[in-house]
C-alpha cells in the first residue's frame, strides 16, 4: 500500500489539488492578528476577515481575496515556513516543519467534521471584523484553543 501524498511529496511537489487539499478550513489563519511590536509575539483575536464565511469557515471569495483584502497572504511551498502567524496547527505549517499532520486533519480522519469535532475550527467562536475600529482590536485578543484529545 502507497503512503499518502503529504507523507511522500515536499509541499513544492505537490499538485494544485494537493496543496489545497492540506487546508483543513479552521478559519485560524484568516483571523486578524496583532503583532506585539516589543517581542514580535502573534496575538489572535476573535474577529475574522471580512470574506470569512462564519458558518463554513471558508473564503467568500477565494478566487479574489487578494484583490480584496490588501493583506491577504498567499501561502506557498517557498513562504509557510517564515510566516510566523500561522498557527501551529496549520498543515502547511507542520508539513513544512517535517511535522505529519494531526489526527484530527480531514486527510487523516477522512472527514471534514473532525475539525470542529476537536475543538480545532474556529466556527461558532468568532465574529466578523467588519465595524470594529482599529483602537477596539486588543478588546478582542483571544487564545486559540488547543486540539481535544481523539475518542477513543
Amino acid at each position: 500500500m502507497s503512503q499518502p501524498f503529504w507523507k511522500t511529496k515536499q509541499l513544492s511537489e505537490m499538485t494544485e489539488a494537493e496543496w489545497e487539499s492540506l487546508c483543513d478550513g479552521c478559519g485560524r489563519c484568516c483571523l486578524v492578528k496583532l503583532e506585539d511590536e516589543d517581542t514580535g509575539k502573534i496575538h489572535f483575536t476573535n474577529l475574522a476577515c471580512k470574506l470569512l464565511d462564519l458558518k463554513t469557515c471558508r473564503c467568500g471569495d477565494y478566487a479574489n481575496r487578494s484583490k480584496r483584502v490588501r493583506d491577504c497572504v498567499r501561502l506557498t511551498p517557498e513562504n509557510v515556513g517564515e510566516l510566523n502567524w500561522l498557527p501551529d496547527s496549520c498543515a502547511y505549517r507542520r508539513l513544512a516543519r517535517g511535522q505529519t499532520l494531526a489526527w484530527w486533519h480531514p486527510l487523516v480522519s477522512g472527514r471534514k467534521a473532525s475539525v470542529v469535532e476537536a475543538g480545532i475550527s474556529v466556527k461558532g467562536r468568532i465574529r466578523s471584523e467588519e465595524g470594529i475600529a482599529e483602537a477596539e482590536l486588543e478588546d478582542h485578543l483571544w487564545k486559540l484553543p488547543r486540539a481535544k484529545k481523539p475518542a477513543s
